[in-house]
């Protein structure tokens, strides 16, 4: 009886282990400041794709914001301004992206407010997993070797000289 008890325990031991390891086996690592940050795919409205590994040697800007998001509708004016001043320096790439929203609706009011800034879709959600989105706006800051530096949760005034200011910094890294 006591080696049944025994034997029952074990694989018991044996079964508890194994889920464990499968668990966080499987847990996609979330952006963490400090650490370098997952590589995802992403595609834009035209259908091009970009992997965040082949954004290393240029600082990157990630934006998750959403039509229907009153903050990010206040924040996207200065995030055009940050693109249109920083665009043409070739270690900055900007990055936005839909969270949960209508990339035809959005591509018509972008089109309609003149906006020129990249979008990316995530459709199946898989990006905002990854950078463990809590809600939006939500933009991270990723640095020349692909280490998310900053996270900022809500809205940001992105054309203020004290931020463009750390941008050109960061860049000059």
């Amino acid at each position: 009886m006591k080696n049944k008890a025994l034997i029952l325990l074990i694989i018991l031991f044996g079964i508890v282990i194994t889920f464990y390891f499968i668990k966080h086996q499987s847990s996609p690592r979330i952006a963490t400041v400090g650490a370098p940050v997952p590589d995802i795919e992403l595609t834009d409205t035209q259908g091009k794709k970009l992997k965040l590994s082949e954004l290393k040697g240029s600082v990157a800007f990630v934006n998750f914001w959403a039509s229907w998001c009153p903050p990010c509708i206040d924040e996207i004016p200065s995030v055009e301004v940050l693109y249109r001043y920083l665009s043409g320096n070739s270690n900055f790439k900007m990055i936005t992206i839909l969270y949960q929203d209508d990339e035809n609706r959005v591509s018509r009011y972008m089109q309609q407010q003149g906006y020129t800034f990249p979008l990316y879709h995530d459709p199946d959600g898989f990006a905002a997993k990854r950078f463990g989105i809590t809600g939006v706006p939500e933009t991270f800051i990723i640095d020349k070797k692909g280490t998310l530096r900053k996270k900022v949760v809500g809205p940001l005034e992105w054309d203020s000289p004290p931020v463009i200011e750390a941008f050109l910094n960061l860049i000059n890294e």
